[in-house]
């Protein structure tokens, strides 16, 4: 009996070992942009519970920011202006990725479509949907550079988001989406918003701050994103002293991303 007892820690150690990690640990992965840690996290979540969909939207979002970050282009969407010099050295996406990226998607949305055939009130589902659909405009407007065929898959974004919010005004991250789409909007020309409607969005760049702002102080997946996002608007607002500041903010909670510290040295250079 006594060596029973003895053995009882290392079994629970193992038990504990052998624990998938959390979606907060894949995504804090993402943030620093370790692709690679992300997928292996993200894997070992979906093969404990392969039926949920919100894992499987996180890997798209996985595949779609390791591709930014190869072609260089969230470097080129921190530069101030449309025309932009860093362009002329952008790559071409890569069709392997590309794949992964839309298996995902697929995986994303079969597997949400049946959580909310089963229960059309699944918050998780709901959100998974969201992203999926958001992700894949991402990739359209920023890889693809088709930003009006982007608008379609915004819209249905924003209506799953729009759809969590009736039932829980707390979800904060998605008013990520509901933001993005109001400074989207907003930012279109007079006569091509006249032909655009998005479910309760009226078009108002302050209001998509506002609610990106919101994000970065009550989000919880998405609070560091409304902050790239919030710095990107602020650099090309000319608001270099706000990007600085959610570029610090950055750079301090995910320290092995290259990203925030370069773009934090090129904002605090021209401050000087």
């Amino acid at each position: 009996m006594s060596r029973f007892w003895i053995l009882i820690p290392l079994l629970c150690w193992r038990a504990l070992a052998a624990d998938p990690p959390t979606l907060d640990e894949a995504i804090g992965h993402l943030y620093n942009f370790n692709f690679r840690a992300t997928q292996e996290a993200l894997d070992r979540i979906i093969a404990s519970d392969p039926k949920a969909p919100l894992p499987y939207a996180f890997r798209a979002a996985g595949y779609l920011f390791s591709e930014l970050d190869r072609m260089g282009t969230l470097e080129g969407e921190f530069l101030s202006g449309d025309d932009w010099a860093y362009d002329k050295k952008k790559k071409a996406p890569d069709p392997a990725v590309r794949a992964l990226f839309q298996k995902a998607l697929q995986d994303t949305e079969t597997r949400g479509e049946a959580a909310l055939k089963a229960n059309p009130n699944d918050k998780d589902a709901l959100f998974a949907m969201t992203i999926s659909q958001g992700v894949t405009a991402d990739y359209m407007a920023l890889i693809d550079k088709r930003q009006f065929g982007s608008l379609s898959p915004t819209k249905r974004s924003n209506n799953y988001a729009q759809r969590l919010l009736k039932l829980d005004p707390k979800f904060y991250d998605a008013y990520l989406t509901t933001g993005v789409s109001e400074y989207m909007l907003g930012s279109l020309p007079f006569f091509v918003r006249w032909f655009v409607h998005f479910d309760n969005v009226d078009g108002s760049k302050q209001k998509g701050i506002d609610r990106l702002e919101m994000v970065s102080r009550e989000g919880h997946f998405f609070r560091p994103f409304s902050k790239i996002l919030l710095g990107i608007i602020a650099l090309r607002e000319k608001r270099p002293r706000d990007a600085q500041r959610l570029l610090a903010e950055l750079a301090h909670d995910f320290p092995a991303n290259p990203l925030f510290r370069k773009e934090l040295a090129k904002v605090s250079a021209k401050l000087r």
